[in-house]
C-alpha cells in the first residue's frame, strides 16, 4: 500500500469515528419503555475496531514517514515539521500584513496619522518567499506520498 493510500485512508476512518461518536449520543438514552434506534452495543464494538484500524494506520504512517528520506536527506516527519511552521508563520504573517497595509483615512488635516510600524512591501517579500517554499514543500511532500511504500 502505498503512503498517500493510507494517509487516505486514515482521513475515512477519523471521520466514520466522528460519524460513530455522534450516533453514540443520539442512541445514549431513550425514553423507559422504547429501544434505541441503533444499538448502542454494537457501536461501541464498531467505535473499538475503527480506533484499533487507525491505530495500526497511524503507527505505519509514522514509521513511514520516519524512514522516507527525499534525495537531499531529509525524512518525511522533517518536512511535515517544516510545513507546519510554515503554515502557521504564513499565517500570522499575513494578518500582520493585512493590518499593517491598512489604510487610515483622515477626514481633517488635524487628526492623528496613523502609519505602519513595518516596511510592508519588505515583509510582503518574505511572505512571497515563505509561499513559494511551502509550495514546493507540498509538492516534494505529496510526491513523496505517492512513490513511498508503507512500511
Amino acid at each position: 500500500m502505498k503512503l498517500a493510500n493510507a494517509l487516505s485512508q486514515r482521513s475515512e476512518l477519523q471521520t466514520r469515528i466522528h460519524q460513530l461518536e455522534a450516533r453514540l449520543y443520539n442512541n445514549a438514552q431513550v425514553q423507559e419503555g422504547e429501544r434505541p434506534a441503533e444499538d448502542p452495543e454494537e457501536l461501541l464494538r464498531e467505535l473499538e475496531a475503527d480506533y484499533a484500524r487507525l491505530e495500526e494506520l497511524i503507527s505505519a504512517i509514522n514509521r513511514t514517514n520516519s524512514a522516507a528520506r527525499t534525495e537531499d536527506g531529509r525524512t518525511l516527519s522533517d518536512l511535515l515539521a517544516r510545513r507546519d511552521c510554515l503554515k502557521g508563520k504564513l499565517g500570522i504573517l499575513r494578518n500582520f500584513l493585512e493590518n499593517a497595509s491598512a489604510l487610515v483615512r483622515r477626514r481633517t488635516a488635524s487628526e492623528i496619522r496613523i502609519r505602519s510600524a513595518v516596511d510592508v512591501r519588505t515583509l510582503q517579500k518574505t511572505v512571497d518567499g515563505l509561499s513559494k517554499e511551502l509550495r514546493e514543500l507540498e509538492e516534494a511532500i505529496q510526491e513523496k506520498n505517492w512513490t513511498t511504500e508503507l512500511l
